[in-house]
């Protein structure tokens, strides 16, 4: 896999030292209780149990199934919802994790769909923002690092269902991306 990538944007030292500020700014920022974090799947997956792990208090712990990349190297600019249930919401602070902030589609229609179930407070927490404009007017309240306009993976983000388990955050050679069915 290492002969995939173009470069290494980011090691898994820097990552595991900005995991532990972001999980210290978590703790005092919310009220003791009442936190449910939600994980977008899978990308954040790696980042959310990382980052939860070092968090000095108690939460709940819930997952949502949602997609907007459908396999490719850009949002399909639709957001599909794919699970059955939705996490009960109702009076709760909640903090949404996600792997990467890109358009803002995501991370605006779930955080859309968390208030008008009636969640409290919906907070945003992603591991990379990318330096680009956006096409919904989203900022993250908790951000690992702002990254260029460029594809990644890694540290939970796949191409094509590949490359998750990755310790670090790269950027993929043009070979590795063109051999790929479908590509």
């Amino acid at each position: 896999m290492r002969a995939d990538i173009e470069r290494i944007l980011i090691d898994e030292e820097i990552i595991e030292k900005r995991l532990d500020r972001m999980a210290e700014e978590i703790g005092r920022d919310f009220p003791q209780g009442n936190l449910l974090a939600i994980i977008l799947l899978k990308g954040a997956l790696v980042f959310a149990a990382d980052l939860l792990r070092r968090v000095p208090r108690q939460l709940e712990l819930e997952c949502l199934n949602v997609s907007s990349y459908h396999g490719g190297l850009e949002s399909s600019g639709t957001v599909k919802f794919l699970d059955r249930s939705f996490p009960e919401v109702r009076g709760r602070h909640v903090l949404l994790l996600d792997d990467i902030l890109d358009t803002g589609r995501t991370l605006h229609a779930v955080a859309e769909r968390l208030r008008a179930e009636g969640a409290q407070a919906v907070h945003t927490c992603v591991l990379l923002a990318k330096d680009r404009p956006r096409d919904q007017e989203v900022a993250a309240d908790y951000t690992g690092f702002v990254i260029g306009d460029e594809f990644v993976v890694g540290y939970g983000l796949d191409y094509r269902g590949r490359y998750r388990n990755l310790p670090y955050v790269g950027v993929l050679t043009r070979e590795a991306i063109e051999r790929e069915p479908g590509a």
